[in-house]
C-alpha cells in the first residue's frame, strides 16, 4: 500500500524522491493544491477520509508520515 501512496505523490512531482524527502511542506515541494489532490486520491484509493483536523504539515512532510496517518485512519473505521 505504501507503493500506491508513492505513486500518487510521484504523479504530482516525478522529480522528487518521496522515499527520502522529509520536508515536503516545509520546503514548499507540496503546495495546498497538491495536498488537496493527494487527499482526494487517498480517499479514492484507500477509502480513507482525511478531515481538516489532519491537514497539518506534520502529516504531509513525508510519505512515511502520511502513510502512518492513512493506517491510523483505517484502524479508526
Amino acid at each position: 500500500m505504501m507503493e500506491e501512496l508513492l505513486n500518487i505523490l510521484k504523479d504530482l512531482h516525478p522529480d522528487v524522491d518521496f522515499e527520502k524527502e522529509e520536508h515536503l511542506v516545509d520546503d514548499k515541494i507540496l503546495d495546498s493544491f497538491d495536498i488537496i489532490s493527494v487527499i482526494s486520491e487517498i480517499a479514492e484509493q484507500f477509502d480513507v477520509v482525511i478531515s481538516a483536523e489532519y491537514i497539518l504539515p506534520e502529516y504531509f512532510n513525508s510519505a512515511k508520515a502520511l502513510y502512518a496517518l492513512i493506517e491510523r485512519l483505517e484502524d479508526e473505521d
